[in-house]
């Protein structure tokens, strides 16, 4: 808790802040508490730091900047926003029916989702994911793994090893994680064999349904990983901005928004 004897100045509390979105805290109010300061005051810091390149802002708090050509580790990933993941996943569930044939992609939100399959049955699921694979293994699903090259900042099998198995598949409803989502283009991520991999899933799957939370639109990667004409539905938090959706549904990509459950 900052002291009470005197008023931080500004680039005092902006050091706090980056200090405490390092340890994971990352909502305005959690800021707030923090630091002992309004939340007025925290959303102030928040846009100096924003126009530092030092922080990027997020429905409901702020995360630190990174690069798009730079990738967390996955335990990171998991750490950034994870109320809204769980939010995304729960929508993403939604359309998921028994005895769906489904493929689950790298990533902490797609992860979330695969906790959450115990509540459907007789789903044959086929991942690229180690982590989605842990969480499936006594689940009662067919689990199907794709093989190929194992990417351990992402905890994935990729690259053109995968294309054996992927290429003999048909699959229903792909539900895909990304680095970044810029509507423009498409999804994007920082590796090229990643890339390879997302997009003969793409090319072999019925409907693709896009898991990113609000941080990860209008960001860019390094390698493009499904165009937006291969994109069916984005799943995402209500930091999304009106004229993204709009743009979006004019592609004919459906839009669905989460909500905060205490809004």
């Amino acid at each position: 808790m900052a002291s009470e004897k005197r008023k931080l100045l500004s680039p005092e509390r902006e050091q706090l802040i980056l200090r405490a979105l390092n340890k994971g805290i990352c909502r305005i109010e959690q800021l707030s508490s923090e630091l002992g300061v309004s939340e007025a005051t925290v959303r102030r810091d928040l846009v100096s730091l924003e126009e530092q390149t030092k922080v990027r802002r997020v429905h409901g708090g702020a995360i630190i900047a990174q690069s798009p050509k730079t990738e967390p580790i996955f335990a990171e990933k998991a750490s950034i926003n994870p109320g809204e993941k769980n939010l995304i996943a729960e929508a993403a569930l939604e359309l998921i029916h028994d005895s769906d044939t489904i493929y689950l992609d790298g990533g902490s939100t797609v992860q979330a989702l695969s906790k959450m399959l115990v509540r459907r049955k007789n789903l044959t699921v086929i991942t690229n994911s180690l982590m989605a694979a842990a969480e499936l293994m006594e689940s009662g699903h067919r689990l199907i793994l794709v093989g190929g090259e194992f990417r351990a900042i992402s905890r994935t099998l990729i690259g053109p090893l995968t294309a054996n198995i992927i290429s003999a598949l048909h699959i229903d409803k792909a539900f895909m994680g990304t680095i970044g989502f810029n509507p423009d283009y498409g999804m994007s991520t920082t590796d090229p064999n990643e890339a390879y991999t997302k997009e003969l899933i793409i090319k072999r799957s019925n409907v693709v349904i896009v898991l990113a939370d609000s941080s990860k639109i209008g960001v860019s990667s390094f390698a493009l990983s499904g165009g937006i004409a291969d994109i069916d539905i984005l799943v995402t938090d209500s930091g999304i901005s009106q004229k993204t959706i709009e743009k979006l549904k004019k592609n004919k990509i459906e839009v669905i928004i989460t909500q905060q459950e205490n809004s």
